[in-house]
C-alpha cells in the first residue's frame, strides 16, 4: 500500500507551514517536487528551503518531476486538461513505481496554496489509485484567498452576505455573477476584471501572496485597475511567472 500525503504549504512564506505540515513532510519516504516549467525553479526552491530548514533530519528522498504541459491541439479547454491530468498522472505512477519498487512506503507532495482551492493534486491522485493500491490524505494549508485577505487586512465578505469564488476564465466569457455580492477571482491570467462596467466596483488585488516579492494593489476598479495591469506585467517580465488573485466588491457593501 502506498500511502499518498497531498500537504498545503501555504504560498510562500515558511512559516505557513503547519506543525501537521512539517511532521507529515518529515515522515514520508519519498517527496515528489515538480522543478521544470514557467516558475517551477523557483517553486522548487522555496520548497527545499522550506525542507531543509523547517523539516528534522533525516529528510525524504527527493524526486524532481518535469512536468507535461497542456497539449494546444486539444481545441476543447476540458479535454485539453483532462488529457494533461492523465499525464500527470502517468508521470507519477512512474516516478513512484521507480523509487519505491517493493509497492510500499509514505509518498509526499507538497501543495502550494491547499489541495481544495483550484488545485488539481486530489483529481490526479484519484487516476492513480486506479493503478497503485493508494491511501490518499489531505494535510490542510493556507489558501491564497486567506493570504490576499491577510495582505490587505480585509474580511473576505459582505455583512451576512455570500461569496463566490470563481476563475478568469468564467469572468471573462460570463461576466458578472447575477446575485453575487463580493467576487474572489483567481487564475486571471488576462485582468478578466477589464471586462467589467467598473462603476461602483472596488478591487483588492494581490501578486506571489506570503512571499518577499508580494505586490498589492487597491481602490476603485476605475482607477485601481491599470495600476494593476501595469505592475502585473512588470511583475511577470521581472520573474518570468507570477500568482495572483483579487477581490471584487460594489461599494457600500458592509464588510464583516
Amino acid at each position: 500500500m502506498i500511502r499518498l500525503s497531498l500537504i498545503g504549504i501555504g504560498t510562500g512564506n515558511p512559516e505557513h507551514l503547519t506543525l501537521q505540515a512539517i511532521r507529515t513532510i518529515g515522515a514520508a519516504d519519498l517527496l515528489l517536487i515538480p522543478e521544470k516549467g514557467a516558475g517551477k525553479k523557483d517553486l522548487a526552491d522555496l520548497r527545499r528551503m522550506m525542507l531543509d530548514t523547517l523539516v528534522p533530519a533525516p529528510h525524504p528522498m527527493i524526486a524532481p518531476l518535469t512536468l507535461p504541459v497542456r497539449d494546444p491541439a486539444i481545441r476543447n479547454y476540458h479535454a485539453r486538461v483532462e488529457a494533461w491530468h492523465d499525464a500527470i498522472a502517468a508521470l507519477w505512477e512512474r516516478t513512484i513505481r521507480n523509487a519505491l519498487p517493493s509497492g510500499n512506503g509514505h509518498v509526499a507532495l507538497m501543495i502550494w496554496g491547499d489541495p481544495s482551492l483550484y488545485d488539481s493534486s486530489l483529481r490526479i491522485a484519484a487516476r492513480l489509485a486506479a493503478h497503485l493500491p493508494l491511501q490518499v490524505e489531505v494535510v490542510p494549508g493556507i489558501t491564497s484567498i486567506q493570504a490576499l485577505c491577510a495582505a490587505h487586512a480585509i474580511p473576505m465578505n459582505t455583512l451576512g452576505g455570500p461569496v463566490t469564488i470563481t476563475t478568469g476564465r468564467q469572468l471573462r466569457d460570463h461576466g458578472w455573477p447575477p446575485g453575487a455580492q463580493t467576487l474572489v477571482v483567481m487564475l486571471d491570467g488576462n485582468c478578466a476584471f477589464q471586462m467589467l462596467d467598473p462603476a461602483g466596483l472596488h478591487i483588492a488585488w494581490t501578486a506571489f501572496a506570503g512571499m518577499p516579492q508580494e505586490i498589492s494593489l487597491a481602490g476603485p476598479l476605475g482607477s485601481t485597475g491599470p495600476q494593476i495591469i501595469s505592475a502585473r506585467a512588470a511583475a511577470r517580465a521581472d520573474h518570468g511567472w507570477i500568482m495572483d488573485i483579487y477581490r471584487l466588491t460594489r461599494s457600500g457593501s458592509a464588510l464583516a
